[in-house]
């Protein structure tokens, strides 16, 4: 059986670190209407609560698409520190 997008995101361990490996600056958030950081991140860390943007770094895959489709430069996007963030089953 072929797995899901969630499937996948569902074998994937975490290191978490206690300081995020990306920040967003949410005020330059504030006046981007389309938000496609929500709609292009596969592991959804992004949404939106009480009409403000929240990140959520601890589900990051670390894609690098939200600095990517981030039209305004409000991601500062880094890899995690030695020994933090995602660990892939298979390789």
């Amino acid at each position: 059986m072929k797995q899901t997008l969630e499937d996948k995101l569902g074998t994937l361990k975490y290191t978490i670190d206690k300081i995020p490996h990306i920040i967003v600056n949410t005020d330059i958030c504030k006046s981007c209407d389309y938000k496609p950081c929500i709609a292009g991140c596969p592991a959804g860390c992004f949404s939106l609560v009480d009409e403000l943007l929240h990140f959520q770094y601890e589900d990051c895959i670390e894609c690098g698409t939200c600095k990517i489709v981030c039209p305004y430069g409000a991601v500062d996007w880094d890899y995690p520190r030695g020994s933090f963030g995602v660990s892939y089953k298979l390789g």
